[in-house]
This record gives C-alpha cells, structure tokens and sequence, in this order.
C-alpha cells in the first residue's frame, strides 16, 4: 500500500471558449486537482494499491473530488471530512502550457487535517507535498505524519511544489524544508522549485550543488525534473542519471509534475525497492527504466487538458 497524503482541491481552468462574442471573459471549467489528490489518482489508475489521507469538504466539490478516487480505486478510509469549502486553485494557462496559479484558502477544509492514529497495515510508502505543507494547522500535521512514518522504516517521499504566493515567509519555510530532509528516502522536484529552495540569487550552478547537498542530508536519491528536457537522478555515490523528455503536443501541463510522482513510486515498487536501502542501491539502469517510465507517463498528461494523469493500459500501448 501506497499512503498519499495532502490536499484535494478544485481547480478553475480558464475554457478555450468565451460565451459569446461580447464577452470577454473565458469560462472557468472546475477540475478535480490539487498535487497529492493528483498522485493519488495517477497511482491508482497505474494499478497501484493506495490509499489517500486528507480532509475533504462535504459540500459538493468534496463529494467529487471523493467519487474521483474512488473511481480510480484509491481507499478512502483515511479521508477526514469537514463542512468548511473546498480549496479553489484558479489555473492561468501560458501559451506554452505551463500553469500558474492563484488560491482560495482561508477557511477551507482541508487545512483542518488532524493527525490519523495510524496508516493501515502493510503501507510500504508515504507520499507528500504541496500547499498542504504550507498552510498551517494542518501542515504541522502533515509533517508530524511525515517524521512518525519515517521513524517506522516507511519509506517516504516529497515534492514540495513550491507555491510561491502561499509561503508568507521564505527563509522560514527554506528551513522546514531542510528539517525534513533526514525523514525522506526519495525528493522529487522540478528545477524551478529547487532554484526557488537554493535562494533567490541562486544561479545554476549553486541549484545544483544544493541538490548535491540536499541528497547528503537523508534523502537516497534526488529527482529533478526539467520539463520538456526530460528527469534526472543524483545518487549517494555521486552518480547522475538522465533520460530524455517524451515529445509530444503540449495542451498544458497541469498534474505533470504529479504523475511523474506516481509513476516513480510505482515503478520502485515494481523493483522492489519502496525502502531507504534499496533506493540507495539502484544501479543505473534501473534508473534509466523507473526515470523512462516518469517521462512516458508525464507526456501523456501534458497531451490533454487539466490533470488526466494515464492509465497502466496506455503506457503498455
């Protein structure tokens, strides 16, 4: 069992289509999402055993977001429920593909995740990230849930998916991310978050020594992503590994960077190796396998709108 823990939320993805020719507007389209919620779903349709640990709405956008799993056989029974809103995350769309994004947060229910007693039995791994590290009360939760994990031998990892306009205090949260580290087996993130992480006059150079020390700090290995330049790996051993981006026509890239979460987490547990030590003894082309497979799967979730992350039968095809 695979543990996905972190935030459910809707995003309003601006429409291709205005209404009418007076309107200048375009139309919001709500979309399931949010970067744990989006894991969650990607490892289930790839065939995963998972499990999803948040706090959910009940109104009608939480009861969506819930259906959702369930229809992509991820369990429910670590889904908390509240009657506060549901987070909105208004999605601005470049030409390029790439998202930005703008959130409703103040009152809504996930913040209010409260710490579980326990994971179910057999969880081999836990997988967090996003705002739902960032937005407090429940963020202390969630990092509680992370260190007790780790403490157990489970196998744990991270994208922080850094949202700028959501971290009042920069340096602040630069030193949470640091205090996670010792807990990690894998850290996945792309090379905008690690520059943001590395400091604001960070150059490339510096980005990468501080993924170097990043790695030294408790992690068994380090997943950058480039985007369209495909992912690479930095080992223990001072190895890097690299694969090329799948090229395919970009509608946007919303829950990329999700899927690729997925797909390495089910794609270790194919090698057997959901646990710190076997992490940190994959040879190169194991790499080169588990890092091909993140690629293929991410490409086809950058082919269609909004996060729609494949299923196991389509990467086969």
């Amino acid at each position: 069992m695979i543990v996905v823990a972190g935030e459910a939320l809707i995003d309003l993805v601006p429409s291709q289509h205005v209404p009418d020719s007076t309107e200048e507007l375009p139309t919001l389209l709500p979309r399931r999402g949010g970067g744990p919620y989006n894991t969650a779903i990607a490892l289930g349709r790839l065939g995963s055993p998972t499990a999803f640990c948040s706090r959910v709405s009940t109104d009608a956008f939480g009861e969506s977001l819930v259906g959702g799993l369930r229809k992509a056989g991820v369990d429910t029974s670590l889904v908390q429920r509240g009657a506060e809103p549901t987070t909105l995350a208004l999605a601005d769309i470049s030409p390029d593909g790439s998202a930005g994004y703008g959130f409703y947060v103040d009152g809504t229910a996930d913040r209010l995740f409260a710490l579980p007693p326990a994971l179910p039995a057999g969880t081999r791994a836990l997988s967090l990230g996003t705002c739902s590290l960032v937005l407090e009360p429940g963020a202390s939760a969630y990092e509680a849930l992370l260190r007790r994990e780790a403490g157990r031998g489970v196998c744990t990892a991270l994208d922080p998916n850094i949202r700028p306009g959501l971290i009042a205090d920069a340096d602040a949260y630069r030193a949470r991310f640091r205090s996670w580290l010792p807990h990690l087996t894998l850290l996945k993130l792309s090379e905008e978050d690690a520059q943001w992480l590395a400091g604001p006059d960070a150059g490339r150079a510096a980005v990468a020594g501080a993924a170097r020390d990043w790695l030294g700090a408790g992690p068994a290995a380090v997943v950058l992503t480039r985007g369209g330049d495909g992912l690479t790996v930095l080992t223990p051993d001072g190895g890097e590994v690299s694969v090329a981006g799948r090229r395919v026509e970009v509608v946007d890239t919303i829950g990329a960077g999700d899927t690729v979460n997925a797909a390495l987490l089910h794609r270790l547990a194919a090698h057997d190796a959901l646990s710190h030590d076997a992490v940190a003894a994959l040879g190169q082309e194991d790499w080169r396998d588990i890092l091909g497979f993140a690629a293929g799967a991410a490409a086809v979730t950058c082919s269609r709108a909004g996060a729609e992350p494949p299923y196991a039968a389509e990467l086969a095809a």
